[in-house]
């Protein structure tokens, strides 16, 4: 390696995520494939015919503490593309780290704009400059534990019904600002350790389930996320995915890009 300055803007950042990409642990590394044979039989995730990305683009991450994953929230680093920080620790950090280092001559701009805790009224709110300013070409949004979550430990009355319809309508407002840009709808998920005890399910199912139905009506890549925890859940603990039942792990990260990747850019 030597001294000279990098070639274009994004070169410092490939190689940052590179490094990064050697820490995953071994485990999670190994699960990769095992996940995949597991959950042939649940089904794969909803294919994109074709690969979304293209040379040039934007790509989006919008969503909750998942997405958020502790980026650094700075107006100057949210700002820039690429950047690792911006991205925070998660999958959508993993999933761009793989992005870059598969193409590295396809000057993807790729930002993370989840909020820790937010529910999709929330996204709605600040949807102009965090996600239509942006102009994405591809936007993925995972969306839907906190507007059950909080219902049951924080007092909040919404319901199944207020975050199908919220969701749907920031659906419809975003493909009429943004006809051309590709969705990604990622299934919410919890595994049942942590915070999440029996007393989450069947209605929690119900969150999965619309977010499937505004994916269809959408025309979106729809990710099953669910399916692939539950058959990660036969392979090793809960645990070892997501600690608290919520918020993945680092092995449940790398598992999350894993998938995200066979459905966006296969």
């Amino acid at each position: 390696m030597n001294d000279r300055e990098p070639r274009d803007p994004y070169e410092a950042n490939r190689r940052d995520f590179l490094l990064a990409g050697a820490g995953l642990t071994a485990a999670g590394l190994a699960a990769l494939a095992a996940v995949d044979a597991a959950a042939q039989d649940a089904g794969q995730p909803s294919p994109a015919g074709q690969p979304l990305i293209e040379p040039g683009q934007t790509i989006l991450f919008q969503g909750d503490s998942i997405t958020d994953a502790v980026r650094n929230r700075r107006p100057d680093a949210a700002a820039q593309p690429n950047d690792q920080p911006a991205l925070g620790d998660g999958y959508a950090w993993l999933a761009a780290s793989q992005l870059l280092i598969d193409r590295p001559g396809d000057n993807l701009k790729i930002f993370n704009r989840g909020i820790s805790g937010n529910k999709v009224f929330q996204l709605a709110d600040r949807w102009q400059e965090d996600c239509l300013d942006l102009k994405p070409d591809v936007l993925s949004i995972l969306i839907g534990v906190n507007d059950f979550w909080h219902k049951v430990k924080h007092d909040y009355d919404g319901t199944v019904e207020t975050y199908e319809k919220d969701y749907r309508h920031l659906l419809h407002h975003t493909k009429d600002r943004l006809p051309k840009a590709r969705l990604v709808i990622c299934e919410p998920f919890v595994l049942k350790v942590g915070a999440v005890d029996d007393g989450w399910f069947p209605a929690f199912d119900g969150y999965r389930a619309a977010a499937r139905r505004v994916a269809e009506e959408s025309g979106a890549v729809f990710v099953p996320f669910q399916r692939l925890f539950d058959a990660a859940a036969n392979i090793a603990p809960p645990e070892r995915w997501a600690a608290d039942g919520v918020h993945p792990t680092h092995d449940g990260a790398a598992l999350m890009a894993h998938w995200w990747l066979k459905a966006v850019a296969a």
